[in-house]
């Protein structure tokens, strides 16, 4: 008979709390799309709600594969997560309106985080055995 598996043990807190701030960051940019966590002068005109839709998707479907446990994953998610916190610098550096904004705070927050576990994850998954049932 099969032994009942302990959540705890199959997605130590790292992952877990991976996963919690991929869904912070889906849920911001839901928020954001819908015009209730407001982006600073910034209109739906400028960057259209379809975007932060597809964006949330991205962090809900990507929070949801941290739980296989792959690092190749992990370290495509860390690239990616990145990639877009340097873009959106970059892109509104000369705004700090949308920089500072709820938003932007909010969104940019989980992210940073969000890339810190990841790093972590990937740095030291190598050292840990994989729990094989």
């Amino acid at each position: 008979m099969a032994q009942p598996t302990n959540i705890r043990a199959l997605h130590p807190p790292a992952e877990r709390l991976a996963v919690a701030l991929a869904l912070l960051v889906a849920l911001a940019y839901t928020l954001i799309a819908q015009g209730i966590l407001p982006i600073g002068d910034l209109t739906h005109v400028e960057g259209p709600a379809g975007i932060m839709y597809t964006a949330a998707g991205c962090y809900l479907l990507g929070g949801l594969l941290i739980l296989l446990r792959r690092r190749w994953l992990w370290i495509a998610g860390a690239i990616m997560n990145g990639l877009i916190i340097l873009f959106f610098v970059r892109m509104y550096q000369d705004k700090p309106a949308v920089l500072f904004s709820p938003g932007g705070l909010v969104s940019k927050a989980a992210q940073l985080l969000l890339e810190l576990i990841l790093a972590y994850l990937i740095v030291t998954y190598s050292r840990r055995s994989p729990r094989r049932s």
